[in-house]
């Protein structure tokens, strides 16, 4: 008896990389094995990069505040420092947001924590 051999999924299987390699440039989008390669390394990138993306804003967010302290004559440290110990639950997202929108609440947030 011949081997039986399960074409239509294998074909479905290759068909689902080639579709993730769409907009692949050269040989990555059409040859299997290339796009196969392609693909498996894409996917590696997007896990790892979905966390470097929350490192990156929190860094945005640390150097926008500190910019904004500054000018307020305090450092970051300070500040956190003092909105901890005085009870202020901001969120560093939300903090920065005062401070580049908001200049003048973001001046009382400052005095309230340095007191």
């Amino acid at each position: 008896m011949p081997r039986s051999r399960n074409l239509v999924a294998s074909r479905r299987r290759r068909r689902k990389i080639l579709k993730q390699a769409k907009g692949y440039w050269g040989r990555r989008k059409n040859v299997y094995t290339i796009a196969k390669n392609a693909v498996e390394k894409g996917l590696q990138y997007q896990y790892r990069d979905r966390k470097v993306r929350k490192r990156n804003f929190r860094k945005l967010w640390i150097i926008r505040i500190n910019a904004a302290a500054r000018l307020n004559g305090t450092t970051y440290a300070r500040l956190i420092h003092g909105m901890k110990t005085n009870g202020i639950e901001i969120n560093r997202k939300m903090l920065a947001d005062i401070a580049v929108h908001d200049p003048e609440t973001f001046s009382a947030i400052v005095k309230e924590a340095l007191n």
